[in-house]
């Protein structure tokens, strides 16, 4: 869509890109042994306009620019109860990416929560996931088939021969959400060559995610103060090459705008594996 970008109402967000690197960036996701460093991701700090993605004169799509804004209710009034979330949300988010993508079958692999705590790490154990700081993509060319085998079993290869993608689904727990809101940039401004594979290395296994170098054409969007009864669809991997989005790096900031009495950020998101007929 062509756009007068200065027209949207917008705000200054600080993100974390990747800086050009000679050798492969990873991280652990554990403490790694004596005298390795967690990373060797060098970041490349930026500030931006952040734009009203409910200011845009066309709603964006999961296709055009790789996510999408939807009111969706839920039946689930605590999303900190487990057995509520893969009883009820879960069939509730399988419905709501088939009727935003026309798949023929959705199934849930993934559940995360995250609430901001001062102080404390990433990943430490016991506490919910911080919000992520740092702009990704949580698949790649590779991963995301990977997650097919590594999901579906006996299935795989036969569902692998035909169109899937992998959405998430992300909703704040609380609202309206103004602390580290979540940042997406549309797909369309993307470049194949701004995408670096990076390892993320688990003690069993080594994952892949993409980095995101800064290209001047990116645009970057936000929800604000998005409520409960909203969720933010995001598409973190399409295998169909025609064209529409295949990718779409988000990121957590910090809105400067914010109150300073505001909520810490609490959220929930689910990752879903949409397969299609053909």
């Amino acid at each position: 869509m062509t756009l007068h970008m200065e027209r949207l109402p917008h705000v200054d967000g600080a993100v974390a890109y990747l800086a050009p690197m000679a050798e492969r960036p990873h991280t652990y996701t554990y403490d790694p042994p004596p005298g390795v460093p967690r990373s060797n991701v060098v970041g490349d700090s930026r500030t931006l306009p952040m734009y009203d993605l409910r200011a845009l004169p066309v709603p964006p799509t999961l296709d055009r620019e790789g996510f999408a804004l939807l009111e969706a209710p839920t039946a689930v009034d605590d999303l900190y109860d487990d057995q509520a979330v893969r009883q009820i949300y879960d069939r509730e988010a399988e419905h709501i990416v088939a009727a935003a993508t026309g798949a023929s079958r959705v199934v849930v692999f993934d559940h995360t929560i995250r609430r901001r705590t001062p102080g404390v790490a990433d990943r430490t154990p016991g506490i919910p996931r911080q919000p992520v700081t740092r702009i990704h993509g949580d698949y790649t060319e590779v991963s995301g088939p990977q997650r097919v085998r590594d999901l579906m079993g006996d299935e795989a290869e036969d569902l692998l021969k035909r169109r899937f993608a992998i959405i998430n689904l992300w909703r704040p727990i609380r609202g309206p959400l103004r602390d580290a809101p979540l940042a997406v940039c549309d797909a369309a401004t993307v470049a194949v060559s701004d995408l670096v594979a990076q390892d993320l290395i688990y003690r069993d296994r080594t994952g892949e995610i993409y980095c995101l170098t800064y290209n001047p054409a990116h645009r970057w969007f936000y929800a604000p103060a998005m409520r409960r009864d909203e969720v933010l669809l995001l598409k973190c991997y399409d295998s169909l090459k025609d064209g529409r989005a295949r990718f779409m790096p988000h990121t957590s900031f910090d809105d400067p705008t914010a109150p300073p009495d505001m909520l810490p950020r609490e959220s929930i998101e689910l990752r879903t594996l949409a397969f299609f007929p053909e």
